[in-house]
């Protein structure tokens, strides 16, 4: 999903994970995105999601977070931060962003480094979470055809009832572990990329991947090499900062508000 700290003191303007993507928009993503809804059409195969910056945008919860902390110390100028000010995951991009000079930053990344660790992975802080656009439309598309959709995600059971709150409030399909099926990590100690590798085999034991979406490129180019006969597509979108790129052979997109039924 996320790595536990992810700010970064010398942050790059330009990301250079992204710098070579083929990322498609407009009536290049709405073909891409509808291949997949034909290819899913009336086959009963799985569509895996991931959500995190994939379905869902994270944003709101790490303002939210980020204004509760200036309110709690003080801090007039963190405690009117808003979803905007935050850029990908670097927290002193976002404090910059809110008006602190470098001293004023510095001066509070250990104190909120470890205020967000006690909120972020939360049920109670994920229920703000916002769509990514397009995404409910779509999972919805995908479900109406015959699809089986399986959210695969870092996130741990812990966070459950605050993921399905935020997915009835944005309108994603609500999982009924018949059509629709939510995976979460057991604890949040385990480590995402091993959650994900290890759930490979189950899916190919359930029915037959038709499509994968996933924002981390080890993950997406995991998804590839485990079904090489499904549609593979990376969410350009942000990411954890590692210097991983993206397979050159899996197109991205920048979201979902392309697709036109």
């Amino acid at each position: 999903m996320n790595p536990d700290d992810p700010s970064s003191s010398d942050p790059t303007p330009a990301d250079p994970i992204f710098a070579g993507l083929d990322v498609r928009r407009g009536e290049r993503a709405r073909a891409l995105l509808s291949k997949v809804v034909d290819r899913a059409r009336g086959s009963q195969g799985i569509v895996v999601f991931d959500l995190d910056s994939t379905l869902l945008d994270n944003k709101a919860r790490q303002a939210q977070i980020m204004a509760e902390y200036g309110q709690q110390n003080g801090v007039e100028a963190l405690s009117a931060v808003l979803a905007e000010h935050w850029d990908g995951w670097d927290y002193r991009q976002a404090m910059r962003n809110a008006g602190l000079v470098p001293d004023e930053i510095e001066a509070h990344v250990e104190d909120y480094r470890e205020f967000w660790r006690e909120r972020f992975f939360t049920s109670a802080y994920c229920r703000v979470d916002q769509e990514v656009p397009g995404s409910p439309a779509y999972v919805q598309a995908v479900r109406r055809v015959g699809a089986k959709v399986f959210y695969v995600t870092g996130r741990q059971e812990t966070m459950r009832p605050g993921t399905l709150e935020s997915f009835e409030r944005v309108g994603l399909p609500l999982p009924d572990d018949v059509g629709v099926q939510l995976w979460m990590k057991p604890t949040l100690e385990e480590d995402d990329d091993d959650f994900k590798a290890r759930v490979h085999a189950e899916l190919h034991g359930l029915g037959d991947p038709v499509a994968a979406f996933d924002n981390e490129p080890i993950h997406i180019n995991a998804y590839r090499r485990s079904f090489p006969e499904a549609l593979i597509v990376h969410l350009a979108t942000d990411h954890s900062m590692r210097d991983v790129l993206v397979d050159p052979a899996i197109p991205s997109i920048a979201d979902f508000s392309d697709w036109k039924p």
